[in-house]
């Protein structure tokens, strides 16, 4: 095998999984926690089942408390568990009433489960049963009946009998009866209510009934008054039913209305019932809080009742904890946060316990200091109001292991290229997290200038060359053990438009005939046909191969061979070529709005490198070739194939395409999306260059600069235009229709001569009107036909300037305000023919344009370095030699080259730099003190 002379490196990439990766959380976790329960009192002697369900792995066991005790199952003939079900048979009232809590626990930890209560519901019969007293009332008096309602559980409603069933009393706008208390209302007695009344009081749960004692309505005289009943405060629950009961006793029967005191209207979901004696609101939320009021009304007068709504809700999470692995003698910090009103308290349990005084608690926060192997189980964080309790649940696992590179070795086989940056990343699952150092082979490895150890044991190495190939290895230590992996350096690509040469020589005979040959996988190559890339270098004893500018195409096999008078010998090598990536496919607009657009596309050939990123770029009628434009995420990573563009305008058709970027460089763009128009919106741009003056006697004369068609942001489009006199109020306003107009003259023969206006242009479109102009100052017409030359009424010059004089919508405009004579133009095209005019203004307006003269731009400098740089130093004297640069046909000539000699007081060397128009540097170091360059 004859030597090759290539210089090249493979990178470097591992890939270390931290430790924490692959753990698998198998602590219990809810799936069904209890719900409240009422049974009806003559459920008792059957069963009921409070659910329970939790998964984890191993399956949870369970435990059920009630009233905070724990239920002994094996001793409790009527309680057993289905699951984590607890099923009570035979019921009883007095052992099986309270509150009932779950408890799921694995060999990872515990958790307990909300609270829930069971209840039975029942209804007594009335304290007594004699007559009750009668009630004295006087006609046309109004008159409250109490019921007074016998012990119970579970929700009632009320209903009167009148002297005998089925007589039950209807309520209409002069009788009442209250759910919340069962009293019966009368706001004005006839003498048709005189008799008996009793209350019948319903269980809904049970069905059972109770009747009270009859109580005598019977009529007598005294002063007439107004009574309104409406509690001064409600606390109300978010997303409940709330009725708020109001009825006032009056001759007249009063009108009840409601309102509330800050003068918000009911939503439409408020109802009135009863003859408004009841004002419900359902799904109670924040915003239905405030003062409420009631207000009784006949002729003799009026009153009110006042009550507030105060806003609760029960417990909700905003922010919950998660399952966590770390590290033996790391640090936990778990947060957990409620929205509640009142305010939620918080607490903690670890494995269904309250936490002990090692760990520091505060609100919703909790720490643990220097975690140890018993931290590890359940953690549950409690937030509780008088609403309700809320339970947030995850799982700890402290971890102690030694470090292993099962999930995270180095390949074997490492690649880089020369000059490059390698990174090795050392990342052992490990707990603690372990120490780890670097060896060469068998020496281990120092910071230096190229050398950086990172702190979490990544090596890099800069400007790699073929001398740090070899075989490097990373060792990992904690106190449990110590583990390594090792990987192999070697050299072998390059880049797209480097040159090479390939050696192929021989020692023999010098009388000997020899003849050079070259194959490219498998074909003998044309140096006649093919000397644009390949050429014969050397001389007549070397066969060596220069292949230049390189090209992807050009990897491959390449097989030197020689032949002798007496002997045929052959010799190979394979050549890798990394280049920018290929073309993106498949660009198209998934969803578009007036100013974004999302993007996806599908990736392209790599071609041998990574591809590190994207960018978009988009195309409009409007625009000059393709645009960069800005995205969310403003950094398109290789591993990301969509994103939005942003900032775009309303109502304009895009076309977008993709282009990809790796290690070596920039590709090719993609092909084009289909073109979609963004929608409509109202112009948010107003017009600029608002002026005017000028004219004819009697006019007042406005322009200004129009507004372009890409920021019109619809149809419709055209201006609005405001006027008034200087020191008035009233503006005039004037509407135009055509989008290219840029000038409006108003007539009336009032307008004062070289009067000052205030003036403003606002653009609008079918979607609405966009925002007005700054306001100007615009003098109206002076007296005659003509404007007079008046020097002192100069206020500066206006150029303008074109690329096409057949094209007068690509006319820029640069104004300069005083006595100046010499304009600076910026952001021109390069390589670009111009034409330029200018012309005086004052407060009229600009004056008559000079004739047009025209300019061209130059071209710009290569973008390109010199390649190939190579030095040699012969005694005190430096050569320097390069590729020269050859300028395209869009950029300048290259008129020579800069030679930069720097010296480095630190080490006493000279530092010489070449450079191609300044654009990019190369740097060489020279031991020399005293040093001539020649090139």
């Amino acid at each position: 095998m004859l030597p090759w002379k290539q210089i090249v490196l493979l990178s470097i990439t591992g890939c270390l999984a931290a430790c924490t990766e692959d753990v698998i959380f198998q602590g219990p976790r809810w799936t069904i926690e209890p719900n409240d329960l009422i049974l009806p009192i003559n459920s008792l002697s059957r069963q009921a089942t409070v659910s329970c369900q939790a998964e984890g792995s191993p399956p949870p066991h369970y435990r059920w408390s009630l009233n905070g005790t724990l239920i002994d199952l094996g001793n409790d003939y009527r309680r057993h568990m289905s699951g984590g079900n607890l099923i009570i048979s035979n019921l009883e009232r007095n052992q099986d009433t309270g509150i009932y809590q779950c408890i799921a626990y694995n060999t990872w930890g515990t958790i307990v489960s909300r609270k829930a209560s069971l209840q039975f519901a029942y209804l007594d019969t009335f304290k007594t049963q004699m007559v009750r007293s009668a009630v004295n009332v006087r006609e046309g008096q109004g008159v409250v009946l109490l019921c007074g309602p016998p012990a119970h559980s579970g929700e009632l409603t009320f209903a009167w009998i009148f002297n005998e069933y089925p007589y039950f009393v209807q309520q209409d706008s002069r009788r009442f009866i209250s759910q919340e208390t069962g009293s019966l209302y009368i706001a004005k007695v006839e003498p048709s209510d005189v008799g008996n009344y009793t209350c019948v009081v319903n269980n809904t749960v049970t069905r059972e009934k109770m009747l009270s004692s009859p109580t005598p309505l019977v009529l007598r005289k005294y002063e007439p008054k107004i009574e309104v009943h409406f509690p001064d405060s409600v606390p109300a629950a978010k997303d409940s039913v709330i009725k708020l009961e109001c009825f006032a006793l009056g001759n007249p029967v009063p009108e009840i209305s409601w309102r509330r005191t800050s003068g918000v209207p009911f939503p439409s979901k408020v109802k009135m019932k009863n003859s408004n004696g009841v004002l419900e609101i359902p799904n109670f939320q924040q915003e239905d809080a405030g003062t409420y009021e009631c207000v009784a009304e006949n002729r003799r007068g009026k009153n009110a009742a006042r009550g507030r709504l105060s806003f609760h809700a029960k417990p909700h999470w905003l922010q919950t904890i998660d399952d966590t692995a770390l590290s033996i003698e790391e640090n936990l910090f778990w947060e957990c946060k409620a929205s509640g009103k009142p305010k939620p308290s918080y607490s903690w349990l670890r494995n269904g316990q309250p936490l002990t005084d090692r760990l520091q608690i505060e609100n919703g926060a909790l720490s643990v200091a220097a975690l140890n192997l018993s931290d590890s189980g359940m953690y549950q964080c409690v937030a509780e109001n008088k609403h309700g309790i809320i339970y947030s649940s995850a799982q700890l696992m402290v971890l102690a292991s030694p470090p292993s590179f099962s999930k995270s070795p180095l390949r074997a086989l490492l690649k880089a290229r020369s000059g490059s940056t390698v990174t090795l990343e050392c990342k052992p699952r490990a707990a603690p997290p372990a120490i780890s150092l670097w060896k060469k082979g068998n020496e281990i490895l120092q910071r230096s200038e190229r050398i950086t150890l990172l702190s979490n044991g990544t090596l890099q190495i800069a400007n790699i060359s073929k001398q740090d190939a070899g075989s490097y290895t990373c060792i990992a230590k904690n106190q449990f053990g110590t583990a390594s992996t090792t990987g192999k350096l070697i050299i072998t690509e390059i880049i797209v438009g480097e040159s090479i040469v390939l050696p192929c020589q021989i020692a023999c005979d010098p009388a000997l005939d020899v003849s050079f040959s070259w194959a490219f996988n498998g074909q003998l190559i044309d140096f006649q046909q093919d000397n644009g890339h390949f050429e014969r270098v050397g001389g007549s004893i070397s066969g060596d191969l220069m292949i230049r500018n390189i090209q992807l195409n050009h990897g491959g096999k390449y097989v030197c061979l020689i032949d002798t008078d007496v002997d045929s010998l052959s010799t190979s090598a394979i050549l890798v070529v990394k280049g920018p990536p290929g073309p993106p496919d498949k660009v198209s607009v998934e969803e578009i709005t007036d100013s974004t657009a999302q993007l996806s596309w599908t990736a392209g050939r790599d071609n041998g490198s990574p591809i590190t990123g994207y960018s978009v770029q988009a195309r409009t009628p409007f625009t000059v070739g393709w645009q960069a434009v800005d995205t969310v995420p403003e950094i398109i990573n290789g591993n990301m194939l969509t994103a939005t563009v942003v900032d775009l305008n309303a109502w304009v058709e895009y076309e977008f395409r993709v282009v990809a970027r790796n290690d070596v460089g920039l590709g090719e763009p993609s092909p084009p999306s289909d073109k979609t128009r963004t929608e409509d919106t109202i112009p948010d741009t107003a017009p600029t260059d608002v002026g005017g003056g000028g004219g004819t006697k009697s006019e007042l004369v406005i322009t200004w600069e129009p507004v372009p068609e890409e920021l019109q942001n619809g149809e419709g489009f055209g201006y609005i235009i405001a006027y008034r006199q200087t020191g008035t109020v009233m503006w005039t306003r004037a509407v135009i229709s055509t989008p290219g107009v840029s000038r409006y003259t108003f007539r009336n023969d009032t307008i004062p001569a070289f009067s000052p206006f205030d003036v403003k242009v606002a653009a609008y479109n079918n979607r609405g009107e966009g925002p007005f102009s700054s306001i100007a100052s615009v003098y109206s017409a002076e007296e005659g036909t003509t404007l007079r030359a008046i020097p002192e009424r100069v206020l500066g010059y206006e150029v303008v300037y074109w690329e096409d004089d057949t094209k007068p919508d690509t006319i820029g405009k640069v104004r300069l305000t005083g006595n100046h004579t010499a304009a600076n133009l910026t952001s021109l095209r390069a390589d670009t023919a111009y034409y330029l005019s200018v012309a005086a203004f004052n407060t009229a307006g600009p004056g008559p344009q000079s004739a047009p003269i025209n300019s061209t731009t130059k071209k710009p400098p290569p973008d390109r370095p010199p390649l190939n740089i190579q030095w040699t130093m012969v005694g005190s004297t430096l050569s320097l030699h390069w590729d020269p640069v050859v300028a395209t046909e869009t950029e300048s000539k290259v008129t020579g080259y800069l030679v930069i000699l720097e010296h480095d007081a630190k080490s006493g060397n000279y530092i010489k730099t070449t450079a191609n128009n300044k654009r990019q540097i190369q740097t060489i170091y020279c031991r020399k003190t005293e040093t001539h360059l020649t090139h």
